[in-house]
């Protein structure tokens, strides 16, 4: 109950303090910053090194790639029967395909399901989301924009500097010395920030305006996203027989709404940045209630 109430404030905070335009504009970049660069990688390198590996953790390695491959699949059927523009679509690919499983989903892991669950969802977030984001998104950009085409290369090199990934790279050759009672205690207190800045800077940056014209691509976003993605895991878990920790909590990040990184690289493409917005804005508040019901079924 603690985690709840703690995320409703600093939501709630973000967002009024975001009408009373205290902070700077680029406010919840920085803040965002802070969390990739500080906040994250350490609750990583608390997190990790107390994983047992074991084939049961194959569940949350492949089920973010099959809701990729799921969600790609469902928006490129739709666009081509309902003749959506490329601009639509192009964000319907991105939102859709790609969750907030990190910055959402570890909170939100943490207040369902507590924090000896986090471990969990930083493998399928690290392992899934992120490299979906580098190599998927990046293709999807590609395709559909001259200016954002970049080289193997490029992506490779984003993987392998981005910080949390580095993180959990150092927590799978550190494991033994992070686990020492001092040093796994500063890392405690530093991951702790974690979820109050997150939730703080989306409220800081929510946006849930709908572009006009775009009611029916929106609602079909979100349904894909936060109800048939998540109730396709579930039903793939089920018939392989799969109902440990790592099946619930991949069920359980499938369901995350839009990532907000995602939507950000369609904004700054210039793709339907209202349409954008409202996906990751209404994403995120409806997932209380939407990831509330999973719940009930995991």
């Amino acid at each position: 109950m603690e985690n709840f109430i703690l995320i409703f404030i600093c939501l709630a905070v973000g967002m009024g303090l975001q009408r009373l335009t205290i902070f700077a504009d680029n406010a919840p970049v920085t803040l965002n910053l802070y969390v990739i660069w500080v906040a994250l990688p350490a609750l990583i390198l608390r997190q990790v090194p107390t994983l047992s590996f074991s084939t049961d953790l194959f569940v949350l390695l492949i089920i973010p790639w099959l809701m990729t491959s799921l969600g790609a699949a469902l928006v490129f059927i739709a666009s081509r029967l309902f003749a959506w523009s490329s601009e639509v679509t192009v964000v319907l690919l991105l939102t859709v395909p790609l969750g907030n499983t990190s910055f959402l989903g570890i909170p939100m892991i943490e207040a369902f399901w507590g924090t000896e669950m986090v471990s969990y969802g930083i493998i399928y977030d690290q392992f899934g989301s992120f490299l979906a984001l580098s190599t998927y998104g990046s293709f999807v950009l590609a395709f559909y924009s001259e200016q954002q085409r970049q080289s193997a290369g490029a992506i490779l090199k984003k993987i392998f500097t981005f910080p949390p990934f580095l993180a959990l790279l150092a927590a799978l050759l550190l494991a033994k010395p992070l686990q020492h009672p001092a040093i796994a205690g500063s890392l405690s207190l530093i991951a702790s920030s974690l979820v109050p800045v997150v939730m703080f800077a989306i409220g800081l940056q929510l946006k849930i305006r709908l572009a006009p014209g775009q009611t029916f691509p929106f609602c079909f976003g979100l349904i894909a996203k936060l109800l048939i993605a998540p109730f396709a895991a579930l039903l793939i878990c089920r018939l392989l027989g799969l109902d440990g920790p790592e099946a619930r909590i991949a069920i359980f990040e499938a369901g995350m709404p839009p990532m907000v990184t995602a939507g950000a690289m369609a904004m700054s493409a210039g793709f339907a940045p209202r349409l954008t917005a409202a996906l990751v804005g209404w994403g995120i508040l409806l997932s209380f209630a939407s990831l509330s019901l999973l719940s009930l079924f995991i």
